[in-house]
């Protein structure tokens, strides 16, 4: 027989996040996560989860039925969307400014889709005037896929108009919000927002595993009248309803995972004690506080400001700054991450994140600091 390794428990530091995510998680949430294992089908769970639907719906701000979230994390939520709506031959107008993006576009490619990308530079938000020329060229096309808040570059782009532009030319609109969720304005009833995903480790300050996400009447119409089975067992929407629907008998289909799922009901509704406008102003009072420090020291944001999310802040390296190094030196002195640039601004830009439990007044200052000393 093979001898059992001998490994100790496994303690990590207390690391302050302050990169493109996980976030800092509250303490409240990690409390909850602690709380006793229950089965997954017992009736106090169930009631829990019908909380749990009422806080993400305010979350969404929507009164969509069809809201959960997924057992697995953003990526999840974003392959959930494509595979329950995009069918084999249909076409998607995909709006590409940064890596999630990219990741739209192969999971229309995988779901047998035809992808029509719309590429706008890294740092840039969506046009929605070269967006709606690029509808009007493609009357044929299902569905308009863009990313809200995109997290390798810290862009913000305007959700309202661009799910308006999709609705007037016969789309339905899917919407990534793994970054937004919790720290900008985001109005998925209002906006005509028909299908959205988010993560539970951003702005939520929750643990990461999780991926909220809601479909319109419309989106679920498409759903129900699909001519092709969805090609993933797991992320079938029309096998989960049964168990996310409210009251009553709940339906098995997978193991739900109980105690991270405590850790979002918690997350959510310190979000709802907050309030979400108290929450918005947070994270944008507290970019304005950073946003003054990076400054002062000289480094200059990747995106223009009208454009820019206060709760991802991409900064420009100083030339002749070796960008490994100062991140290793505030990981070591501090305890402190931040993030390293992805795709094309890898080794070009950090990301700052200011995130949920994490975008408060003694971070920034400790973040400001260490980036003093580790720049001199």
């Amino acid at each position: 027989m093979q001898a059992a390794p001998k490994i100790a428990p496994f303690m990590p530091p207390r690391r302050i996040l302050m990169g493109p995510g996980p976030s800092d998680v509250y303490p409240e949430v990690l409390l909850a996560q602690s709380r006793p294992t229950v089965g997954h089908l017992d009736p106090l769970f169930v009631a829990m989860m019908d909380e749990l639907k009422s806080l993400l719906q305010y979350a969404f701000q929507t009164q969509n039925e069809m809201t959960l979230a997924v057992s697995a994390p953003g990526s999840a939520g974003m392959e959930t969307c494509f595979v329950n709506l995009v069918e084999p031959g249909e076409k998607v107008v995909v709006c590409r400014n940064g890596v999630f993006g990219e990741r739209m576009r192969q999971n229309v490619e995988r779901c047998g889709g035809v992808a029509v990308v719309v590429d706008f530079p890294w740092g840039a938000p969506v046009d929605p005037d070269v967006v709606e020329g690029v509808l009007k060229l493609n009357p044929d096309a299902k569905f308009l896929a863009f990313v809200h808040a995109e997290t390798s570059t810290g862009a913000l782009s305007d959700a309202k108009t661009l799910c308006a532009l999709a609705r007037e030319h016969g789309c339905l609109s899917i919407v990534d919000a793994v970054t937004s969720l919790g720290g900008v304005e985001l109005r998925v009833d209002e906006w005509g927002i028909d299908a959205i995903y988010s993560g539970s480790q951003k702005c939520l300050s929750c643990v990461p595993g999780l991926s909220p996400v809601s479909f319109s009447p419309r989106a679920v119409e498409k759903l129900k009248s699909r001519k092709t089975q969805v090609q993933s067992w797991f992320l079938d929407q029309t096998l989960v309803m049964g168990y996310w629907s409210g009251g009553g008998k709940r339906a098995y289909h997978h193991t739900a995972p109980v105690n991270a799922l405590y850790a979002l009901h918690e997350s959510l509704r310190l979000l709802a004690e907050e309030g979400l406008e108290n929450a918005w102003a947070r994270h944008q009072n507290m970019h304005q506080l950073l946003k003054a420090g990076l400054e002062k020291l000289g480094l200059g944001f990747v995106v223009d400001e009208a454009y820019r999310l206060p709760q991802l802040n991409a900064v420009y390296i100083p030339e002749g700054v070796d960008d490994a190094a100062v991140r290793s030196s505030l990981l070591g002195r501090y305890n402190l991450e931040i993030g390293a640039g992805l795709g094309d601004l890898a080794g070009k830009a950090w990301r700052i994140g200011l995130m949920g439990y994490g975008a408060r007044a003694e971070n920034v200052a400790l973040c400001l600091r260490a980036l003093e000393e580790a720049l001199a």
